[in-house]
């Protein structure tokens, strides 16, 4: 039955992270100064990366990539965050909301494919190190990174279809700061039950798999680990670490919140914040501030740009 001639809900109001104007005020402030944190730090990452020649290799070609998928996702919803806390007219268009909802699960079901890609590598890196420059080919790694912006497409384009044809007559306010799906389809005027549990299977077709994909590498890397000197040991367990606290950071409020729901509102809100704003944030300085080559290429970096100002 076709469900979208019924829509009569032109906007949705989002009632954001709280009400009080002084709280909004800090809070503007502060997600401000997160905000352009985020995308300062993760475009010096790219930049570094495609600059500097000692980079150029299938970890940090990755890693580039992680850093421009985080900050899309952080842009998803950030920037509208930041401004409705300064406006009393919280609201959203209709094909906004939808928006949103497609450009969080496409990019967030990306970055989820992107990172078991990224464990894979580890893998191939530490499990077969003779082979690695044979498997981990600048094609191959292409291919990789444009099967997970496939992946996160088909799976944000099966949530949207579905949501964009519910009948949204009444109830427009959203418990939260951007269109997040599970509280859109609370809205629908219709039992959304088996909807919802479809969805959550889909998500969680997508979380999972990736998951326990990224527990097998993981296991066989320090498996394997375990058996070798402890310099590379040390080194190795050093790399996945990072790694390991990126895909708690990122998978674990993801699974609270579209797998398995607390339907817990305030919860939901630090989860939502925490993955769209904190995980980005965080990767940067993960990544730079533990990674050895990377704190090198920053050296190098600053060293360039000194001496290009002392030459003018």
């Amino acid at each position: 039955m076709d469900l979208g001639n019924q829509s009569t809900v032109s906007e949705f109001v989002l009632l954001g992270l709280c009400q009080s104007w002084n709280t909004q005020a800090l809070l503007f402030v502060i997600f401000l100064m997160l905000y352009l944190l985020i995308v300062s730090g993760n475009v010096f990452i790219v930049i570094l990366i495609i600059t500097d020649s000692h980079l150029h290799s299938p970890m940090y070609f990755l890693l580039a990539n992680l850093s421009f998928v985080d900050m899309w996702l952080s842009s998803v919803t950030t920037p509208k965050m930041i401004a409705d806390f300064l406006s009393e007219d919280k609201t959203i268009p209709f094909g906004g909301c939808m928006c949103q909802v497609l450009f969080v699960h496409f990019v967030g079901g990306g970055e989820m494919v992107l990172l078991v890609v990224m464990a894979y590598d580890r893998y191939v890196a530490i499990c077969k190190p003779l082979h690695y420059t044979t498997i981990m080919s600048l094609q191959r790694c292409t291919g990789l990174v444009g099967t997970s912006w496939t992946i996160g497409f088909v799976h944000g384009i099966s949530q949207i279809v579905l949501i964009v044809q519910l009948p949204f007559c009444g109830p427009k306010e959203i418990d939260s700061f951007f269109c997040d799906r599970p509280l859109v389809i609370k809205l629908a005027c219709m039992d959304t039950r088996s909807l919802n549990i479809f969805m959550n299977v889909n998500c969680g077709f997508v979380a999972i798999t990736s998951f326990v994909l990224l527990l097998i590498s993981y296991t066989y890397i320090l498996l394997t680990v375990c058996k070798s000197s402890k310099t590379g040991a040390s080194k190795a367990l050093s790399t996945c670490t990072a790694h390991i606290t990126v895909v708690v950071l990122f998978f674990g409020p993801c699974i609270f919140i579209y797998v398995w729901p607390l339907n817990i509102t305030w919860m939901d809100k630090f989860l939502a914040v925490f993955y769209s704003v904190f995980t980005p944030l965080f990767n940067p300085i993960i990544y730079t501030l533990r990674n050895k080559e990377m704190r090198k290429s920053m050296k190098r970096f600053r060293s360039c740009y000194t001496d290009s100002k002392e030459y003018t």
